[in-house]
Order: C-alpha cells, then structure tokens, then sequence
C-alpha cells in the first residue's frame, strides 16, 4: 500500500464530503469486469481488497479510494498480421488497392472477432484526499494516469475543483541552483540521481544514476549552463525519492525505521496493519511535502493555465507512447 510515486493536486475548494457520503457517492461505479466486447472497464474498488466492503478508508482525516482498471489487451503483431490477410485477400479477389479507411474497417473486424477470447490486463490505482492539507494525491507515475483518477472521481461526486500542485519558483531553476552551490535544501540531502537538459536543445539529455552529484564533472555540466529537470533527494534521512520539474515524485523509498515504525502498531489483522500503514504514510508524506514546498519557494495558489496544463498532458501521452513495445490496448 506504501506509495511509490506521487502526483499532487490542490484543491481550489474545500473537500466536505465525509468518507460516508463519499462512499455513497462512488457505490453506483463500482467496478464491473469486462464482458466479451468491452474493451475497457474502469470503477471503484475497496482499498482493503477482499479484506474490505468500504469504497472509502479513513485515518487522521484522510481519506483513501481505490479504482481498478481493466483493459482487454492483443498484441499488435496479431492484429496487423489479421488484417493484412484479409486486405490481400480482397484486393486479390477484386482486383484493386484496398484504401485505408477500409484496412481501418478490417482491423474493427478483427478486434471485434478477437476481444471476447483476449486476456484482461487489471491494475489498481490509489489515491487519497487530504482535505485538512488541500490536496489530492495520486499514487501514478503518469499524469495521464492520475487524471483519469480524478475525471471518474470528479464525475462520481459531481464536482472536484483541483489543479496541478506548483510552486512560486521554477523547480528546474531551483534545483539547478541547489546543485550548483552544491547545497541542498533544509531537512534534505542529495540522493544520487539527477537528469540534466539544455535549455536551448530539448534532445540534450544526460542522465546521471548511483553518482556522487556534487562530483565535479556534474558541476562542469551545470556550469556549461545544463539546468535540472530531476533530482534525488533524502528527507530527513527517512525517505528517498525523485522529484521532477512539475514536482511529481517517483520511485518513493520509504526507511526501514518508518516501516518498523508502523510495523509497531499493535496490530492483530490485514485491516488493522493496513490501517497502521496508511496513518504512518499520509503524516510522513504530509510533512515531506510541506517541507518541499517550502524549499521551493511555497505553493503557487494561482490556478494553472490551460496551456500548462495541456502542456504536462502532452508530456504524459508522450511517455506513455515511447513505453509501448509490443502489444497495444484496446
């Protein structure tokens, strides 16, 4: 349940809903499997699993969901080699070219003749709200996966005003300036990872991983005028991870002392160590993410802009095409 990525939202308005009505709210989605011809299912799962029957867990104030999608999935090699079959087949048959729209009609064909044998692929996602904190986080390495939390989430309760958390001073400037100096920030220390991008060229990229980032060939690099778009940083030795230029965090450790720490909790049940989990991981987080905020400079509390906010979106379908390799999803 620890979360191993973060992608944080503030809200604009304040969360009133209790975990009872919120519970209430998300029961009309719960999750469904796919049936033969979905391509595509999504809704709300209990965050205790089959140790659970709540759409909603509540500790100190926070409150947990879980959403589960399900996706049909077929290799696209499969796919395209079905459909070049059929295309030669007919332009063998009646001796002409076969277009593209009708190569794109074969293809609707061969899914809807492949899907209901198709394995589905299920994956969770978690996320609690913070209404005493005013945020929203999402356990997604992606931005396109968070928001499709949040869309389902806002169209389940009917309205969720949030944007992107931002801060007053530009990450990658700030962190460029940290590890100039090099110094790190307040109740942090420098991990041992970081990513370095020119700002006249956006395809120079040096990825730095297990360096000593105060070495000096990084700092000849930032003084050639690279700046840093990702950093690893320590909080107050307890928790390890990645911050990038829209504040996302990923590949979260959590210590070993923060792990005992919850493990200590007199707990007799799956539903009381998960409890003990979440209470020890929302209170940690909140104050790491108080104290990076802090760092850079505090929370922006002016909305974002649209084309920030498609900018980021961009960014994120972008990531998720380059992962793709051999099977697609439909």
């Amino acid at each position: 349940m620890w979360f191993k990525n973060l992608r944080v939202y503030r809200l604009t308005k304040e969360f009133a809903l209790t975990a009872e009505k919120l519970n209430e709210l998300l029961e009309p989605d719960t999750f469904v499997p796919c049936g033969s011809q979905d391509a595509a299912r999504y809704g709300w799962v209990p965050p205790l699993g089959r140790h659970g029957s709540e759409l909603v867990h509540t500790a100190n104030g926070y409150l947990m969901v879980c959403a589960k999608k399900q996706e049909k999935v077929i290799p696209a090699a499969v796919v395209n080699e079905k459909v070049e079959e059929m295309a030669l087949a007919l332009s063998e048959k009646e001796a002409r070219q076969v277009g593209r729209k009708e190569r794109q009609n074969l293809k609707d064909e061969v899914l809807l003749e492949m899907r209901p044998k198709a394995f589905a692929r299920s994956r969770l996602q978690y996320a609690y709200i913070a209404p005493k904190d005013g945020w929203v986080v999402v356990d997604a390495s992606s931005a396109s996966a968070a928001e499709e939390l949040l869309e389902n989430l806002r169209e389940a309760i009917s309205s969720l005003a949030v944007v992107p958390l931002a801060a007053k001073n530009l990450p990658q400037q700030t962190m460029t300036h940290w590890l100039t100096a090099p110094e790190a920030p307040a109740q942090f220390e420098f991990g041992h990872e970081c990513e370095l991008r020119d700002p006249k060229d956006s395809g120079s990229v040096i990825r730095c991983k297990n360096q000593d980032l105060c070495a000096e060939e990084i700092h000849n690099h930032l003084v050639a005028g690279l700046q840093v778009h990702k950093l690893g940083l320590v909080w107050r030795g307890g928790i390890e991870f990645v911050v990038d230029d829209q504040l996302s965090l990923k590949r979260i450790k959590f210590g070993d002392e923060l792990i005992e720490k919850a493990d200590s909790a007199d707990s007799e049940n799956f539903a009381q160590r998960f409890d003990a989990d979440f209470a020890v991981m929302t209170l940690e987080l909140s104050a790491l993410l108080s104290d990076l905020l802090a760092a850079f400079g505090g929370a922006n509390t002016e909305s974002a802009s649209v084309e920030e906010i498609v900018a980021r979106a961009s960014r994120a379908e972008a990531e998720q095409v380059a992962g793709e390799v051999d099977e697609v999803v439909f």
